[in-house]
């Protein structure tokens, strides 16, 4: 095992956090919230000392790593990266303990959205702007992981190739600098046009500025109790339905639009993600429902964010949880079992189907209609995703019942957190009290939010390697 190669890599993770921590300082320098700008200050030197520490460790190393030390690495990025971040909570002035402290990192690093905090309208502005930063950067990291990482040749357990048609043989440093640089500058774009979208919709600019991070990756964190309280008139349901979209579909979508003359081709992923979208919304106009606030709800659940306009009262709570069981595109931020995976297992059961009835007839086996085809790695891959989504909801909600929460809560609870998805009313779990929970149920709680992120059986594969070499 390269440990010092992945030293290395895990070193650069560290270095935004410092950049993150001195944006802060500033903040709280020209807005005199002299009393919180220690935390930031220990949080930069921390990070940067941290950073330079690692790098110092593997400069000298190998810098090629294999899958297997990639996908340990995406570990110990959610196991450390949550430190650095936890920081200004713990030494802040609202008495957050250490475990709190990084049950909130760790719910904004993966963009679910769980908090310790009750009130959020009474927080220093500086920690909720930091709240909003983890989320932002951990979806940055996210995309990060699904290119370089989880595209990865030896084990396509992401699938992404089936909708990304970039180089995924990425051999050359400069290569791998070009790629992120492109990224990075595409996510902050989106961010910035979500941030002008709702600054022009009259939202005010601090919350402008906290939504749209959390918007574009897809996170739950908000920078009031209310999301009502923020997004009242059309135009910005309007805006709000928008950026929901844009976290769902492919990330490379807006970049193509601009490079090709046609995307059908590349983007039928997002064609059918939109279809079903509508569908979805179609039915529940059909009992009754109407209003942007639905298409809000609809779309939320979609894109595993969350956040609703509506009321627990609407009837429709399992619905919405199942919808965020399905999950946006490959390439996104969303969590979920994704629509590809459960796409590839339909046709296979349809196709298996039709053998029976005719076995002299020609099977399809074309993803979309499209040049790529299904292959026996696809169909064992999401077969396994399927499994393993299902044995993380069951031992978590078994857990979680332990603590008194009762069986519904516990079962929404737990396919939420796998989800990476925040609780809201349209739920039925907006009152969920995450500081009064057992330190088992935060520790699991925390456990299967990162494995909700990068998928069960990443750490299966790890296993595998370590205790069960060939």
């Amino acid at each position: 095992m390269n440990f010092k190669g992945i030293s290395y890599y895990l070193s650069l993770f560290c270095f935004p956090i410092s950049i993150l921590a001195f944006i802060n300082i500033l903040y709280s320098s020209y807005f005199d919230y002299f009393l919180s700008i220690n935390s930031y200050l220990i949080t930069l030197i921390v990070s940067f000392l941290t950073g330079s520490g690692l790098l110092f460790i593997g400069k000298k190393s190998q810098k090629r790593i294999n899958f297997i030390e990639q996908l340990l690495l995406i570990v110990l990025v959610y196991l450390i990266i949550p430190v650095l971040i936890a920081l200004p909570f713990y030494l802040s002035n609202y008495q957050v303990t250490f475990l709190n402290s990084i049950f909130e990192s760790i719910s904004g690093l993966t963009g679910t959205g769980f908090s310790v905090f009750s009130n959020i309208k009474y927080l220093d502005p500086t920690l909720i702007l930091w709240r909003s930063s983890s989320q932002w950067i951990g979806g940055l990291y996210f995309l990060f992981f699904l290119i370089l990482i989880f595209s990865n040749k030896q084990f396509r357990y992401k699938m992404n190739d089936l909708t990304y048609s970039g180089d995924v043989r990425i051999n050359s440093e400069s290569n791998i600098k070009d790629l992120l640089l492109k990224i990075f500058i595409l996510y902050s774009t989106l961010s910035f046009i979500i941030f002008l979208l709702l600054n022009i919709s009259e939202v005010r600019m601090f919350n402008s500025l906290n939504l749209s991070m959390s918007l574009i990756s897809a996170g739950g964190f908000i920078p009031t109790d209310s999301l009502g309280k923020i997004i009242r008139s059309n135009p910005q349901k309007l805006v709000f339905i928008l950026s929901l979209l844009i976290s769902m579909l492919n990330f490379f979508l807006i970049l193509n639009i601009f490079q090709k003359k046609i995307i059908i081709r590349e983007h039928k992923e997002d064609f059918y993600l939109i279809t079903l979208s509508v569908f979805f919304i179609l039915l529940v106009y059909l009992n009754n429902y109407s209003g942007l606030n639905i298409i809000i709800s609809v779309l939320s659940s979609l894109s595993n964010s969350g956040l609703s306009l509506i009321n627990s009262n609407n009837n429709l709570s399992l619905y919405f949880i199942l919808i965020s069981i399905v999950g946006g595109s490959l390439i996104s931020n969303t969590s979920g079992i994704k629509f590809m995976r459960i796409y590839v297992l339909l046709k296979t059961a349809s196709t298996e189907i039709i053998k029976l009835i005719s076995p002299n007839s020609i099977i399809n086996k074309n993803i979309f209609d499209s040049e790529k085809k299904i292959t026996d790695d696809n169909i064992k891959i999401s077969f396994l995703i399927f499994i393993s989504f299902f044995i993380s909801l069951f031992i978590l909600s078994g857990i979680l019942i332990v603590d008194n929460i009762g069986f519904e809560k516990s079962f929404k609870l737990s396919i939420l957190t796998i989800t990476n998805t925040t609780t809201s009313a349209m739920f039925g779990i907006e009152d969920m009290n995450f500081a009064n929970l057992l330190t088992t149920s935060k520790i699991s709680l925390i456990i299967f939010m990162i494995i909700g992120k990068i998928e069960l059986i990443s750490f299966f594969l790890i296993i595998k390697k370590i205790f069960f070499k060939d």
